[in-house]
């Protein structure tokens, strides 16, 4: 009895043991639901694998796709550059071929330039004008400051000089008498130019270039050139200054304007210095200085002036200037006044006469 209660337990734990086995869920299932969980977690990560290998390969095709265009345009510009340098060389053979048949032909005349003398500025003081209206073309005696050719007889050298003899504003003149009034200041336009040097036979004359300018009664008149005189050619109530400064301007119409600076001696002056370093060796030559002068620095600080109707004072002694000459002197060294006076101990017209002339002065 005991035996067939075991195998009865014994057969009730076997079927219930079944029975718990058909309940649970297979363990192959399991395995295959945890692998699909790990394909869906690195699907994304593949994605982006292949997205990174597109894109690059989309980035080496347009580099690829670049570079041929840039190899295309390189060749293209060689091509242009071979076409039309072959272009030129045509056109140059046949250009060539054209003049040499030309000058193989009998009717050829080689063409003959026609030169034109250049035409002196008017107005220059001591210009080649008024030299060789003084020496008369005919191998006249020359003008000069001393001897036959000295100033009482610049009006016989030739007929173009008969201002000398006969005019009645004549310069220079002995300044005194005038009348004090507010005059207009001079209005200088001077600015850094080139210029050049030359011993013209009579005084150290330097010519500057276009551009420098005074205004004056409403009338604009251009710097030509300026040029030295020892002793001054002008005094001032009976006083002489050791030399002298003429700055020679001209306006549209040819009128004349001198401003005339006196120098004394004292310490040396800047401008003078420049300007005699740059003397030339031989006279009629002019000598083109390597630096610009500023010729402001050739003026006095002080602007007051003396002003009168005169003339140019070597031939052919012009009349119609107006003059204006600085009330305020310059120094200048001794040394720069025996450099000049080496060249030309005595370069100055005597006075002439007033002749009853108004003199007006800044006050």
């Amino acid at each position: 009895m005991r035996r067939c209660s075991a195998l009865l337990i014994s057969l009730m734990l076997a079927i219930s043991a079944q029975a718990n086995d058909a309940s649970s869920p297979p363990s192959k299932p399991i395995k295959q639901a945890s692998a699909s969980a790990k394909e869906e977690a690195s699907a994304p990560k593949e994605k982006e694998k292949e997205t990174r290998k597109s894109s690059k390969e989309k980035e080496s095709k347009e580099s690829k796709d670049a570079a041929k265009d840039a190899m295309a345009a390189d060749e293209l510009a060689v091509k242009i550059a071979e076409r039309l340098a072959l272009l030129r060389k045509e056109k140059d053979d046949v250009a060539r071929a054209s003049t040499r048949a030309v000058a193989r032909s009998p009717a050829y005349v080689a063409p003959v330039r026609k030169v034109t003398p250049a035409k002196p500025k008017e107005g220059n003081e001591h210009g080649s004008s008024a030299i060789i209206a003084a020496m008369g073309g005919h191998g006249a005696v020359h003008w000069s400051y001393d001897g036959e050719g000295g100033p009482t007889n610049w009006g016989k050298l030739n007929s173009a000089n008969a201002k000398c003899d006969i005019g009645d504003r004549q310069s220079p003149i002995d300044i005194r008498d005038g009348i004090r009034v507010d005059l207009e200041p001079i209005n200088f336009d001077y600015k850094p130019s080139g210029f050049n040097v030359i011993d013209n036979g009579h005084t150290i004359q330097v010519n500057v270039a276009a551009g420098n300018y005074i205004s004056i009664m409403g009338r604009n008149y251009e710097l030509l050139q300026f040029h030295f005189h020892k002793p001054s050619e002008e005094r001032v109530n009976g006083r002489s200054f050791d030399m002298v400064v003429h700055l020679v301007h001209k306006d549209a119409d040819g009128k004349l304007a001198v401003v005339a600076v006196l120098l004394e001696r004292g310490k040396a002056q800047n401008i003078v210095q420049q300007i005699w370093n740059n003397l030339p060796l031989e006279k009629n030559l002019a000598l083109a200085a390597p630096t610009a002068i500023d010729i402001n620095q050739l003026l006095p600080e002080k602007r007051d002036y003396y002003t009168y109707m005169g003339s140019l004072t070597t031939p052919p002694c012009s009349e119609e200037v107006l003059w204006m000459v600085m009330k305020e002197t310059v120094e200048i060294s001794s040394e720069q006044i025996a450099i000049f006076g080496r060249l030309y101990p005595m370069n100055a017209r005597p006075l002439q006469k007033t002749a009853g002339r108004l003199i007006k002065e800044s006050r």
